[in-house]
């Protein structure tokens, strides 16, 4: 107490110092924005990381135990620990080793030469990875145990995906935080106004009496700073993921598994979504599209003969006569991917001219049980790809119109060119 005493004497003095309650509203107020705004890991970068690391790393590689490479969760903070070297930081320095493991070596770096002592077989070199990519791999293997966005399995009338659960987790810590905080600001309020009086009998002034928390005026005003960034942060992260549906996964009417058939039987996804390549809508395959293969194939590794039953009903085969008995019928499938009414996006475009993976926008399909929703498809998540997205100009007819970056690109004016570089970010392009 003789402590706490001295303290209050030589700190708390309006003429000498800062008091308690500013120190602590300060620190709230920074905590609070820090907290709010920060994100969990992104499920559905983990996922694309799972991707990457399955298609490059998985063969020597796992991300909690050694086998002809080290175990990789936990690499980056170790490179990052190892320290600069010649303006690079350990990341830039690791980055440089994924994609040949022979330039951190050339030049020098210790942790890089105690690392390629790791086993008598050298590392593949990855040149193609880009940094966003291996960004996205590390991500991955630090989390490697938090499930894809979606991962959930819809129950009857659709459960709620796993990207929606884990975004509850960390908002959940948040304001029990917060509230711990707002506490801890008003026993800080209370002590420092009790400091103040003894401070204040000491040097014979008069003692005022403590004012309630409750009625503190100070104690109000943080509250209703803090209520109003609140309610403005939630209203405005509400209004932008208005109708977004990431993660979404409902419950098909029959179970069908891409993780067996493009997965497992590498079935390519344009022979069932044929017009992907054709026109503006990808299809959803036709009943006679399903009957190509089970008119044979008549019973699953999983489900048996009871799922590829449903496609005979709606086809009105009798598999037993092998001919169709009945009029088929439409299968009524859910709808998993929509964009609003007033956004334009042509398949056919993405696919043919710019040649872009099926994967990149719907995520690693062919690992899927049940496809859910991988992209949030937003405005901002599109435009991002649109500036990032380096156009294969090289061999492509669709781009011979465009003289004048050709002729750039020919003079070294432009190294790459961008669906930016295209107008690929002008309002009219997706809102006419």
């Amino acid at each position: 107490m003789t402590n706490l005493y001295w303290w209050s004497n030589d700190r708390i003095n309006k003429k000498q110092g800062i008091s308690l309650y500013s120190l602590a509203f300060t620190a709230l107020l920074l905590l609070f924005s820090t907290l709010s705004f920060s994100q969990a890991p992104d499920p559905a970068d983990i996922a694309a990381g799972k991707a990457l690391f399955k298609a490059n790393c998985a063969a020597c590689h796992n991300p909690t135990q050694n086998g002809t490479g080290p175990a990789l969760k936990g690499v980056l903070a170790r490179w990052e620990a190892a320290g600069d070297y010649k303006g690079k930081t350990g990341k830039q320095m690791l980055h440089e080793w994924i994609r040949n493991w022979n330039t951190p070596v050339k030049e020098g770096y210790p942790h890089a030469i105690e690392m390629s002592n790791w086993s008598p077989s050298q590392m593949t070199l990855f040149p193609a990875l880009k940094d966003d990519e291996i960004d996205k791999i590390l991500l991955y293997v630090d989390n490697s145990d938090v499930k894809p966005a979606g991962a959930a399995t819809a129950g009857a009338q659709g459960a709620a995906p796993a990207a929606e659960t884990g975004a509850k987790a960390p908002a959940m810590a948040i304001y029990l935080f917060l509230g711990i905080l707002v506490a801890l600001v008003v026993i800080l309020v209370s002590v420092t106004s009790k400091l103040n009086n003894v401070l204040a009998a000491k040097n014979g002034e008069e003692v005022k009496l403590s004012t309630p928390f409750w009625k503190s005026r100070k104690l109000l005003a943080t509250l209703i700073i803090l209520a109003t960034i609140f309610v403005f942060y939630n209203l405005v992260d509400g209004a932008i993921h208005l109708g977004r549906q990431q993660g979404y996964q409902p419950a098909q009417p029959i179970k069908f598994s891409h993780q067996l058939h493009a997965g497992k039987h590498k079935i390519e996804c344009q022979y069932c979504h044929s017009t992907a390549a054709q026109g503006k809508h990808s299809n959803i395959p036709s009943v006679n599209t399903c009957m190509n293969c089970h008119k044979n194939v008549q019973k699953g590794p999983e489900f048996g003969t009871t799922e590829i039953a449903k496609i005979y009903a709606a086809a009105g085969w009798d598999p037993d006569q092998g001919k169709y008995v009945n009029e088929p019928k439409p299968i009524e499938w859910v709808r998993i991917h929509n964009l609003p009414e007033h956004v334009y996006f042509n398949h056919a475009q993405h696919v043919n001219a710019g040649k872009i993976a099926c994967q990149n926008c719907h995520g690693p399909v062919e690992e899927m049980k049940e496809v859910y929703q991988f992209a949030p498809l937003s405005m901002g998540w599109c435009i991002n790809c649109h500036r990032n997205t380096e156009v294969q100009f090289a061999n492509n007819n669709y781009y011979s119109i465009y003289e004048k970056i050709h002729e750039e690109l020919k003079s070294k004016k432009l190294d790459k060119v961008t669906v930016e570089t295209i107008g690929g970010t002008e309002c009219q392009k997706c809102h006419y």
